[in-house]
């Protein structure tokens, strides 16, 4: 696959590492912040990021079977622990935004309150900013890759 255009504006690319780096360095966990990235990654089909995420990852530690698992989380098991799960869970309902566009009367909607309270449980409001951040800013990668079809690997982007 070749890329439809690697042109993306340097204050764009400047502001948008800022703010991943910022989320980062404020989520504390850089494994954990990778596990995140990957699981959006995957949800949104970009290779790029899976491949630049997946080899962070692993220089930070993140097991082969929780990489091996990710795509199937859920389901995994004792593989991810309870605050793990719970940022999961949270970046699939930013990722994904299931519901359209109504509102329950508990006040859900996009994300599910209990998502989000489970995550609540798991990280102070300060992270739980930060983890948020984080979930925003890949989807914004995700999509300035996929869309300009940017292959994995690639050094022009």
């Amino acid at each position: 696959m070749t890329a439809r255009t690697t042109v993306l504006d340097s204050d764009v690319r400047a502001a948008m590492q800022a703010l991943s780096a910022a989320a980062k360095k404020g989520l504390g966990d850089p494994a954990l912040a990778e596990l995140v990235q990957i699981r959006a990654s995957q949800l949104n089909h970009c290779a790029f990021c899976l491949d630049l995420h997946l080899t962070i990852a692993r220089r930070h530690g993140v097991s082969e079977r929780q990489l091996d698992l990710l795509d199937a989380w859920e389901e995994a098991g004792e593989v991810f622990d309870e605050r793990e799960r719970a940022a999961l869970a949270l970046t699939e309902a930013v990722t994904v935004l299931a519901g359209g566009t109504s509102r329950t009367k508990s006040g859900g909607g996009f994300v599910p309150d209990e998502v989000y309270e489970k995550a609540a449980q798991h990280f102070d409001e300060g992270r739980l900013a930060h983890l948020v951040a984080l979930i925003t800013v890949i989807n914004n990668w995700n999509r300035l890759m996929v869309s300009r079809r940017i292959p994995a690997g690639s050094t022009r982007w």
